[in-house]
């Protein structure tokens, strides 16, 4: 147990720090402080003596320098049973600290601002904060730090229940999360200035990557049952993702069912209008957009049921009584969506199974700003892949004929699926929905057979548009294609045959654009 006699508080965040503080004044804790914390407890009425009255040294260099004194270290640092610790506190005057509530500068907030100046980034680097709170945590069996407020709650309960009593597990607990909290904070500087310059100007990459995350939960096993595995989330998630969502009813997550609703919810993110996406195995196999979502729901199934029993179901838009109605009529993993009507709620109860998640709500604006793929013995990085839509801003026409309006619509939704296909990648699609996609083969033109054959299976090829994730490198893509009614094709162009690829297309009266923009995904 670690009897709290004295406290060292020095805070930038102060949410419901005089609930603590009070807490601790009225217990008869004597409270050190300094600077802006110090001013803030006492407009509060708690009692409180400055850090420079037990070091005998001021606070000087404009703040820079307050804690940094053996003093206060040493008052940290101090085993409780070492009897030379004992004599040497006793023979410097030195009060031992056994509480130490610290948090930092706001870096992280501070360089979210893009035009946020090399000099206030260096000055929002915390030395003293991360100091004390790494000794403090070192010494966790005698000390216990708080640097995050949401944990004052349960330290008051603690010390109220055992009379300034915390127990040593409490304390290495908090010791963990405060190294963890250094960590992320170091690796935040480490990574901004890693692509920062000294006249303020940016590399693309930084010199070195730092990652950071926070365990979620465990899962039941991993990839496979005889591999253990664990869900790790960011801290501080700006966009709507699987790692923010919530869970509302079902069974636990497994390892397939987060990299399958991760996939999913991504690909129904591309979508402005109501939309529906249906993944397996980490492929899209049934996309659609529609006014109505239930048709959505009904359009995106039907492009290939066999592959949608058992898979992942995304929406964009709010799930309603009707569209769980039909959800509860087949097997479905995962169901993800911003949000669902209690009714749709009370109806998806019947499948208890069925692991429901809520998003937040989807902002069309937000950005992944970086991409991670892991490798043995390292980490690739790299921008994410953020377009789409925008591909067809300045698009070419490369055929004779030029695609009609319709045909445009339609190849733009075959585009942003084809973007979330693993390649080689082939989506075909008619009217609002996909009718066929051939995923992941090892060469381009199987790709369009496999698109063709899915497609025959229910809704037909005929009439229907092709997007490809790459270029065709000969026109046997686009002979197949012919085969299949392919009228329109949206690709990025760019092979040496092209010229080649473009005749055959002329030859069978498609149209064809290029749009310039690969969108490979191994």
């Amino acid at each position: 147990m670690s009897i709290i006699k004295t406290a060292l508080i020095s805070v930038w965040d102060k949410s419901n720090l005089d609930i603590i503080a009070k807490e601790l004044s009225d217990r008869g804790v004597e409270i050190i402080s300094s600077g802006g914390t110090a001013k803030f407890l006492r407009e509060k009425g708690i009692e409180v003596k400055d850090v420079s009255d037990i070091t005998g040294f001021p606070e000087m260099l404009d703040g820079r320098v307050k804690t940094l004194h053996p003093k206060i270290h040493a008052g940290i640092l101090a085993i409780r049973e070492n009897p030379q610790h004992k004599i040497d506190l006793e023979s410097e005057s030195v009060k031992p600290i056994d509480l130490v509530i610290v948090n930092f500068y706001p870096f992280e907030k501070t360089i979210e601002n893009e035009d946020v100046g090399f000099q206030e980034v260096i000055e929002n680097i915390d030395i003293g904060g991360p100091t004390i709170v790494r000794a403090a945590s070192k010494n966790f069996q005698d000390v216990t730090v708080i640097v995050d407020p949401s944990d004052y709650e349960s330290v008051i309960k603690e010390i109220s229940k055992n009379n300034l009593d915390v127990n040593k597990e409490t304390n290495y607990e908090f010791a963990k999360k405060a190294f963890a909290y250094v960590t992320k904070y170091d690796a935040a500087i480490s990574n901004h200035l890693g692509k920062l310059n000294l006249d303020n100007s940016k590399n693309k990459m930084p010199d070195t990557l730092t990652l950071h995350y926070q365990k979620s939960y465990d899962l039941r096993y991993g990839e496979n049952p005889h591999q253990d595995g664990s869900f790790f989330v960011q801290d501080n998630i700006s966009e709507a993702c699987v790692a923010n969502s919530v869970q509302l009813q079902g069974k636990e997550l497994s390892l397939n069912n987060i990299y399958d609703a991760d996939s999913c919810f991504e690909t129904v993110k591309e979508f402005n209008s109501n939309a529906c996406v249906i993944v397996k195995h980490n492929n899209p196999c049934g996309v659609a957009e529609h006014k109505n979502t239930l048709q959505a729901y009904i359009d995106a199934r039907d492009c290939d049921p066999v592959s949608a029993f058992g898979g992942i179901v995304a929406f964009n838009n709010t799930v309603d009584k009707e569209v769980a109605k039909e959800i509860t009529n087949t097997f479905i993993e995962v169901l993800i969506a911003p949000d669902y009507s209690e009714d749709a709620l009370e109806i998806l109860k019947s499948k208890k199974n069925l692991r429901v998640l809520k998003s937040p709500p989807i902002k069309q604006d937000a950005k992944k700003s970086m991409d991670i793929k892991k490798v043995v013995g390292g980490v690739l990085y790299q921008d994410a892949d953020n377009t789409s839509e925008e591909d067809f801003v300045d698009y070419k026409v490369a055929t004779k004929r030029a695609p009609s309006e319709d045909e445009i619509k339609t190849l733009l939704l075959a585009w942003k699926v084809c973007k979330n296909v693993k390649s080689n990648a082939i989506v075909f699609a008619r009217e609002n929905k996909t009718v066929g996609i051939g995923a992941g083969q090892m060469n381009r033109v199987n790709s369009v057979q496999l698109a063709t054959i899915k497609a025959k299976d229910y809704y037909g090829t005929k009439d229907s548009v092709m997007a490809s994730d790459a270029f065709f490198p000969f026109r046997d893509g686009i002979d197949e294609a012919a085969k299949a009614g392919i009228t329109a094709i949206v690709q990025p162009g760019g092979s040496i045959r092209d010229d080649e690829v473009i005749e055959a297309a002329n030859e069978n009266d498609i149209a064809m654009i290029f749009v310039g923009v690969r969108h490979f995904k191994h």
